[in-house]
């Protein structure tokens, strides 16, 4: 699945999942500078997360803590990100 295209200011807050469904190690889109960037989630609790995602193309990683308003579930594998194949 493709990065999401929607702003997340435009979802309907009743289908974001909340915070606490996410789970470490968990693979997200972020919503960060503008776009949607593949992350892993590295903790959670009720009102935030914390994310390790790639800020850009390049092999970097930044670390940002947020709301599931800024979070959607990603399936696609990050060769760079992603440390295992997740398991559901």
């Amino acid at each position: 699945m493709p990065a999401p295209t929607i702003d997340p200011t435009q979802r309907d807050p009743r289908a974001v999942p909340p915070t606490d469904s996410y789970s470490p190690a968990d693979r997200v889109w972020v919503y960060r500078g503008g776009s949607w960037r593949a992350g892993v989630v590295e903790t959670v609790s009720p009102r935030a997360a914390t994310v390790t995602y790639r800020p850009n193309s390049a092999r970097g990683t930044g670390v940002d803590t947020l709301t599931a308003l800024y979070m959607f579930p990603r399936a696609d594998i990050d060769p760079l990100l992603d440390r295992t194949p997740q398991r559901r």
